[in-house]
């Protein structure tokens, strides 16, 4: 008897039907296979927030969910934030300018922490910015240049 499971589910606009193992991590299928290697898995705990995916419209731990559970749903990685592959998300281009990001390894969970947060809040004051970030855990940048970056996004979408 097979312990695997047929999925169909929505990733960044593009439908894909597998077959999974129960067992198997939606972080893990989503990087190794479907090779979306922009989700991060730090912790495997759901503590620092590095595989934080948009599962329709809000924010979740993928190392905390089994790929079974999202037979169905609609998935944003960050691969999937701008309109095209080779653009940039205004949120990632303030990102950028603003140097909120150093190594990078969190910057993916963080803006996928951040796209519901600006959807509900599109105008939020930087105590509700860190609040917002504070599930996710980056050890280069100091939080900082993160919420300079928001706050320059803000300004720039209103």
């Amino acid at each position: 008897m097979s312990d695997n499971h047929s999925i169909k589910l929505t990733i960044n606009g593009e439908e894909y039907t597998s077959s999974v193992e129960a067992r198997m991590l939606l972080s893990d299928f989503i990087r190794h296979e479907l090779g979306l290697t922009g989700t991060h898995v730090g912790c495997e705990h759901g503590v620092c927030g590095a595989c934080t995916v948009i599962l329709n419209g809000r924010s979740v731990r993928s190392c905390l969910m089994f790929a079974v559970q999202a037979h169905g749903q609609q998935i944003t990685t960050v691969e999937g934030m701008a309109a095209e592959a080779t653009d940039l998300h205004p949120l990632q281009e303030a990102f950028r300018e603003a140097h909120g990001l150093q190594c990078g390894f969190c910057t993916p969970g963080i803006l996928m922490s951040l796209i519901p947060f600006l959807d509900d809040n599109p105008c939020p004051s930087e105590e509700e910015i860190r609040a917002a970030i504070s599930g996710n855990l980056c050890r280069c940048t100091g939080y900082q240049n993160i919420v300079t970056a928001v706050k320059l996004y803000v300004e720039r979408e209103s």
